[in-house]
């Protein structure tokens, strides 16, 4: 057994919108190493794919259906968490939504991508948190984005929920610090995931110029995170293509 299994063995695992993309990649990988693994989605069809494409083991993993942007569905995770596994010892907050720019949005599509992409950050937070202190400690991963380096055109709305996380966790790590409990944050770059406009042809191009990179990868520096010593904490990390679009 490798020492990113033997540290994840056994672990339970919550990932918030791991039906597709860059959650889909790290559930099938947290499964791979051992870990014990709840995910959900809003559509049966790509949480019943995405479960249904796991690895046969070592760990194991189960899904429902649910909202990050609502209060009932995350109560609804984490009534499924404390019954399942009776405590989490990681989240690995990833459920997020695309956006156009503010000025194209109708007010209600940019309220539901704000309460997907960062209020359902810290209610998910929150309640890991609760039941972190209960069991001695944990780790809280919150999945970024460099969008809020570059500043694109046309991501005004997606840049705000990004810049929102990374001040959230920056100041969170601080206000948690003695509680025993991590808090990290990966910034990816262009990745090839159900989220971009272009076809599948088209990512599958770019990413062989180096200008995208495989789900994988970023699911690769995710459990490079969570499985460091008790004493190391990798605070932020951003991972891009090579080639990265910055404009």
């Amino acid at each position: 057994m490798t020492d990113q299994m033997a540290r994840l063995a056994g672990k339970r695992v919550l990932v918030t919108g791991g039906t597709t993309g860059i959650g889909r990649a790290t559930v099938h990988q947290l499964v791979a190493a051992g870990a014990r693994v709840l995910t959900f989605g809003r559509h049966r069809d790509t949480l019943d794919t995405a479960l249904a494409d796991a690895p046969a083991g070592p760990g194991s993993v189960i899904g429902l259906i649910a909202d990050a942007a609502t209060r009932e569905g995350i109560d609804a995770v984490f009534a499924a968490v404390d019954e399942r596994f009776g405590g989490i010892d990681i989240l690995v907050a990833n459920a997020a939504l695309g956006a156009d720019p503010l000025h194209e949005m109708p007010e209600r599509d940019w309220r539901y991508v704000i309460d997907t992409n960062l209020t359902g950050y810290l209610a998910s937070a929150q309640h890991a948190i609760e039941r972190m202190q209960a069991s001695g400690g944990g780790h809280l991963l919150f999945v970024s984005s460099i969008s809020v380096h570059i500043k694109a055109v046309g991501e005004s709305v997606y840049a705000a929920t990004k810049g929102g996380i990374n001040a959230f966790a920056e100041t969170l790590r601080k206000e948690i610090a003695d509680r025993n409990i991590k808090v990290s944050v990966i910034e990816p770059g262009s990745v090839g995931t159900d989220m971009q406009e272009c076809s599948t042809d088209e990512q599958r191009d770019a990413i062989a110029r180096h200008e995208m990179l495989h789900a994988d990868e970023i699911a690769e520096a995710i459990l490079f995170t969570l499985t460091r010593s008790e004493r190391a904490d990798v605070v932020t990390l951003r991972i891009e293509p090579r080639v990265q679009k910055t404009a």
